[in-house]
């Protein structure tokens, strides 16, 4: 199979795009690349927002309709049904952050159920997803990561996240949904995969239900995964990893140096880029006791997990190997491999507008600054305009 170049092709990759709306891509991706306009802009939204000033209908038309699917489930479904037509599956993910307390905790547990539950019947949403932080408080999950003793309240309290972990992760297995657990910051992350891994001893008995998320920005991700993976063929159970670069650098690196402890990001763009791939290859090699969902928008990564399937004798729709990619970005990644029969998911966002605002300004941060991100959506998205010039 010839693999090469295949995310060059336009016409596939913005095949469900009108040309208004490959318009307003370009137009926003061009917005995004100045970094002083995401800065003013950012200021100018939050400013709006909490002054209640009516603008909800111009980030609905623009930004959260680029990179979100709607603000409820049922809103979002014409354009997962779209999607799967193209062979692309979604994967929703109700994005309203900084969460505190135990009603609000509880009603987080409920929206993933209720998605599970609106999934059932529908082929193209195989998957569900939350935050660990979505369902208890970080300091608990700092604390327990610290090694500290929880005092007795504490100790109930973290029953609660327990118990909510456990009623998603049994809905995942009732229903074959498979469960993708994010990963957050290095301090509180310990007591995560701790929960996580206990989930997947209860679930992934016959095969991987529950997915724990592997940062490969962080340097010790590499021996955490073989020593899991040990643990894993002692117990007689699966592992599902979404293997991910990271979302929390500046974060992790301000932290480490702030407190004086070594940094637990690698040493640059390219050893972590290594530590991905190796991982990747590790886990392809390792199969059998194993899946894998690969959350990346490098092409390269792509083109060499393409390659390693094909090595391997993996079929390019093996229900252990996952590409996935966010919605609104990288495109002519999702929709290329969706055409060649890989198994591809789109991260779709949903919520109400302005509880979906502090994802959305994470995500034009970051284009900003991923260098070449940004620049070739741009050209993509130029050469697909001309294409449609020239029919």
């Amino acid at each position: 199979m010839n693999t090469d170049l295949i995310f060059n092709n336009t016409e596939i990759a913005f095949s469900l795009k009108s040309d208004s709306e490959l318009e307003r891509a370009y137009f926003l991706f061009k917005m995004i690349s100045i970094e002083p306009l995401v800065r003013i802009g950012t200021a100018a939204t939050n400013f709006a927002l909490k002054a209640h000033l009516p603008i909800e209908g111009l980030i609905r038309s623009t930004v959260f309709d680029h990179f979100c699917g709607g603000v409820s489930e049922d809103d979002c479904l014409p354009v997962i049904k779209k999607m799967y037509e193209k062979g692309v599956s979604s994967v929703l993910d109700y994005s309203v952050e900084g969460k505190e307390n135990e009603q609000e905790f509880d009603a987080a547990m409920e929206k993933v159920l209720k998605i599970m539950e609106f999934s059932k019947n529908l082929k193209a949403i195989p998957i569900a997803v939350f935050k660990p932080t979505g369902f208890g408080r970080f300091y608990l999950f700092e604390k327990l990561s610290k090694g500290a003793i929880l005092t007795e309240k504490e100790q109930a309290e973290w029953d609660r996240i327990v118990a909510r972990f456990d009623k998603v992760c049994e809905k995942g297995k009732a229903y074959d949904v498979a469960v993708l657990i994010d990963a957050e910051e290095s301090w509180m992350q310990g007591a995560a995969d701790v929960l996580v891994r206990d989930m997947m001893v209860k679930y992934n008995t016959e095969k991987p239900i529950v997915f724990n998320t592997l940062q490969m920005y962080r340097h010790d991700r590499m021996d955490f995964l073989k020593s899991e993976h040990e643990k894993a063929k002692a117990g007689h159970y699966y592992l599902g990893y979404k293997l991910v670069r990271g979302a929390y650098m500046e974060k992790e690196n301000d932290r480490a140096e702030e407190q004086d402890y070594p940094t637990p990001i690698c040493k640059s763009k390219a050893a972590t880029d290594e530590n991905f791939n190796v991982a990747l290859n590790y886990m392809l090699e390792n199969i059998n006791d194993m899946s894998v969902f690969a959350g990346t928008h490098n092409e390269d990564s792509s083109y060499m997990l393409m390659k390693l399937m094909e090595s391997k004798g993996i079929a390019n729709n093996d229900a252990r190997v996952w590409f996935g990619q966010l919605y609104g970005m990288s495109d002519h990644i999702s929709y290329n491999l969706a055409d060649k029969g890989y198994n591809v998911a789109k991260y779709m966002p949903f919520g109400p507008v302005k509880d979906v605002m502090p994802y959305l300004i994470r995500r034009a941060e970051e284009n900003t600054s991923v260098a070449g991100q940004t620049g070739r959506e741009l050209a993509l998205l130029s050469i697909e305009k001309q294409r449609r010039k020239n029919l």
